[in-house]
């Protein structure tokens, strides 16, 4: 390291840092700076900057003809943060991962003292949270997003196992279907949670994207549930006085389906207006692409429950239009957390299935699809065309396909062709369907999870009840 020459002509308190008479890098230093006092005597008045790097190591005092030994860069970042910031940030592994600093919040008077709200480039924006300061690694703050910082990024390395559970736990965004311009109203709007946790029966839920709750829950961090009627309320002690009124053990619709412990409810949102809506309040926290529906008149909900001597507790839903123009047997479908990887999102989706066969149509989801959402429908559409092809003995048609599963016909084509099981010849899809290859699909889609045994379900067609 070279000497440190002080700036008198300035009068600034600035120093420039040279190696062998080249500048490196300006660097403030102290406006009262007093050779005899040393390191003692240096004084800062940046109360608004944070100070990253080593020091002065090994500084005893200043002598102009000897220099500062040992002296190194010191980093200047002001406080707070900017929005739009690109810093890295400590993760619940412990480990550093990239961030953009989305939005900030005062705590109280000191520049330090406040919290920011980070996306984690690698991970979905469920992940997105509030963090302080002492999370953030000052040192790798970038204002402007660029190779350096991706340089950075790049160094940290995740082992196989934490990479797979982070994929199959936050996948692809899911927003293919957004134009730019909406896209980018849609994440302003939603771009931070307004509520952290929710509790559901038995279970703390962290939440994983912003629900426009009525104006009077945005101070709430954390929101009560009641797990059969869904009313909410700000605290505990409200929830206890609301749950020794409310006589309801189970949704306030019709029985339609019960195997063993599982239960599914039919509810009439304009019977039920009130659930609806707090449903989609509750279901908007764990989708974020789906607009939430005020006039739940116009839907159907299937609430699936685990039943014990308690009551039935809500695992999971899906909804669909009383009368869908485009053939839409599902609008949302949303698992809760507590219950996933157990099998009855696969479920939900087989269930919407198996009520279109009742009502004698083909049918597919409203799109968008959530990005867990499409993950589910690709597994499933190919476990149950895969495991006809190897059952059926002779040539089959994409038609009949659609008839034996009612699946719609572009999401027969579109799931074959994702397979390479399909080819365009002589203007008609002619299906390959070799045994090998067949399998080779069926065993990377997995298992297909908890099936519907169809002489249980006890139902009757919206229009044939007169709807």
């Amino acid at each position: 390291m070279g000497s440190l020459e002080v700036n008198a002509a300035a009068g600034r308190g600035m120093g420039v840092e040279t190696v062998d008479g080249h500048l490196v890098e300006e660097v403030p230093i102290a406006n009262n700076f007093s050779a005899s006092a040393g390191a003692g005597g240096m004084e800062s008045n940046m109360r608004n900057h944070h100070e990253v790097g080593n020091g002065l190591n090994g500084m005893n005092g200043v002598n102009g003809a000897n220099g500062v030994n040992g002296v190194k860069k010191r980093k200047t970042i002001p406080l707070p943060l900017e929005v739009g910031t690109r810093v890295l940030c400590r993760w619940r592994d412990g480990k550093l991962h990239p961030v953009k600093v989305i939005e900030r919040r005062k705590l109280s008077s000191g520049p330090e003292d406040y919290q920011y709200y980070v996306h984690y480039n690698e991970f979905n924006r469920r992940l997105d949270e509030w963090v302080k300061l002492d999370q953030l690694e000052l040192e790798s703050v970038e204002p402007d997003e660029g190779e350096k910082f991706e340089e950075k990024a790049g160094g940290l390395k995740m082992t196989r196992h934490q990479k797979r559970k982070i994929e199959e736990t936050h996948a692809e965004e899911g927003h293919e279907d957004f134009d730019p311009a909406s896209l980018r109203e849609h994440e302003e709007f939603t771009k931070v949670k307004n509520i952290s946790k929710i509790e559901l029966g038995r279970y703390e839920i962290d939440t994983w994207y912003f629900s426009p709750f009525p104006p009077e829950y945005n101070d709430c961090n954390k929101l009560f549930f009641c797990e059969f009627c869904l009313s909410f309320v700000k605290r505990k002690e409200q929830l206890s006085r609301h749950m020794r009124k409310c006589d309801l053990k189970h949704p306030p619709g019709d029985e339609i389906y019960r195997q063993g412990s599982l239960s599914m409810f039919e509810v009439d949102g304009k019977k039920n207006k009130i659930y609806g809506q707090n449903l989609c309040y509750l279901a908007k926290l764990f989708l974020d692409h789906k607009t939430l529906y005020y006039d739940v008149d116009l839907f159907l909900f299937y609430i699936l429950c685990e039943c014990d001597d308690r009551g039935c507790h809500m695992v999971g839903y899906f909804s669909k239009e009383k009368h869908s123009e485009e053939g839409f047997n599902l609008a949302c479908i949303l698992t809760l957390p507590p219950y996933q990887r157990k099998g009855y999102g696969k479920f939900l989706i087989a269930f919407s299935y198996e009520l279109s066969k009742k009502e004698g149509k083909v049918g597919t989801p409203e799109r968008p699809l959530s990005d867990l959402g499409l993950l589910s429908y690709r597994g499933y559409w190919t476990r149950i065309l895969l495991d006809i092809l190897k059952k059926h003995r002779g040539n089959v048609s994409i038609k009949e396909l659609s008839d034996m599963t009612a699946i719609k016909t572009e999401d027969v084509i579109s799931t074959l062709q994702s397979l390479e099981l399909i080819q365009y010849r002589k203007g008609q899809h002619v299906i390959c369907a070799d045994p090998k290859l067949l399998d080779k699909h069926l065993k990377a889609a997995g298992k297909g999870g908890l099936d519907v045994d169809a002489s249980k379900l006890i139902w009757t067609p919206y229009k044939e009840q007169g709807g």
